[in-house]
């Protein structure tokens, strides 16, 4: 018999440790199942992290959307996608705590079943939410009123399972809706009133709490809270926000419908904005960017959108566009940018700031709520 050397000791104890390290993994990884799903293994959660949800990965990718996509091409304006979908989480997190609950992409209305839903109602789609095409090309022709919807689902655990535990659905209605009179021809611009979107709005929510009770998955007493936001027009250089929501306890019924007070503008205000919302930020916004006007040349502009809830200043997002010709530029004005907004922006507000020139951001300062300075990144 062939004696082992040292060398085959070593790589014998190697291997016992590596098999009793996989099965250690095996027996302590968090592993959970959804219930739809009849395999047993593939679906585990990120880990926890204070104030943001766990979610949901299968077969070691993270678990997208049944409808993914759908909300980032059907939006005109860039700034909706984003604000849309954040603003929806932070709705459902007064729902649904981060503690108790495990965020999922929606999984239930399928891609086809959302576009069926955003089409015009017709003899060969009775799903459709938006008006039937009366034909007329002028104001009163039938627009489109619902631009987009997407789903957020909410999971407990139920042993090794997960288990539908809630959803949240968001449904972006039109301010205006922009048409052709012929296919290529010159677009048109038809104003909706706040009045008509908020009927039209309430009118359609049940229809859409229906056809999601209508998906596999979904029990009948499933709660379902339903957000309805107003874009904003698509050269806004600040996007819409949520203004009403409710909740289905089950069935198809809605209960009374909740005021959301959320507002977005942009800084500098116009001079034909006579309103005071915004306007001790707008002033020490003004005084913030004539400062970095001053210290640098060629500066092309600075604007900021302001966040608001409930008449509260709630977060500013500020863009300050420039030339540089230097790496040592871009640095130096970083650090003075950064020391400006401590000087002349609010306090005690989650402020972002990006340094870019013409397409190309050059550095981003984040000062988040309670923080007594910026954290500068210098993208090379």
């Amino acid at each position: 018999m062939k004696r082992i050397g040292f060398r085959g000791y070593i790589a014998i104890v190697v291997g016992i440790l590596i098999i009793a390290v996989g099965i250690l993994y095996f027996f302590n990884v968090n592993r959970v199942t959804l219930t739809t799903s009849k395999k047993t293994s593939g679906v585990q959660l990120t880990q926890s992290t204070p104030g943001q949800y766990q979610t949901v990965i299968k077969n070691g990718r993270y678990l997208v959307s049944a409808a993914r996509g759908i909300t980032s091409t059907s939006e005109t304006n860039s700034l909706d996608v984003k604000n849309f979908e954040s603003s929806l989480l932070d709705l459902a997190k007064t729902h649904f705590k981060t503690s108790s609950y495990i965020f999922q992409e929606g999984q239930y209305l399928s891609s086809s079943t959302v576009t069926s839903l955003l089409e015009r109602k017709s003899s060969s789609n009775s799903d459709g939410l938006n008006p039937e095409d009366n034909g007329k090309t002028d104001s009163s022709r039938n627009p489109i009123y619902v631009q987009t919807l997407t789903e957020q689902d909410f999971m407990t655990k139920d042993g090794d399972d997960l288990k539908l535990a809630g959803m949240v659905i968001g449904v972006a209605m039109n301010t205006q809706d922009e048409y052709q009179k012929e296919q290529y021809g010159a677009t048109y611009t038809q104003n909706i009133s706040d009045a008509d979107r908020i009927a039209y709005g309430k009118k359609i929510a049940p229809e859409i709490i229906k056809k999601v009770r209508e998906q596999k998955g979904v029990d009948s007493d499933t709660p379902i809270v339903i957000a309805m936001y107003a874009n904003s027009k698509t050269d806004s250089l600040a996007p819409g926000n949520f203004y009403a929501e409710s909740t289905s306890s089950s069935g198809t019924k809605l209960k009374e419908w909740t005021s959301i007070n959320q507002k977005s503008i942009v800084l500098p205000k116009e001079s034909t904005d006579t309103s005071s919302l915004g306007s001790e930020a707008n002033t020490s916004f003004a005084n913030f960017k004539n400062d970095v006007s001053n210290f640098f040349p060629n500066i092309a502009g600075a604007t900021a959108v302001a966040n608001f809830k409930s008449g509260t200043l709630s977060s500013m997002k500020v863009t300050v566009t420039t030339q540089f010709y230097s790496q040592t530029e871009i640095e130096s004005f970083a650090t003075y940018v950064s020391q400006s907004a401590l000087k002349y922006l609010p306090t005690n507000v989650p402020i972002r700031i990006i340094i870019k020139a013409a397409n190309e951001m050059q550095a981003i300062l984040i000062r988040n709520s309670g923080d007594k300075t910026f954290t500068t990144t210098i993208l090379d």
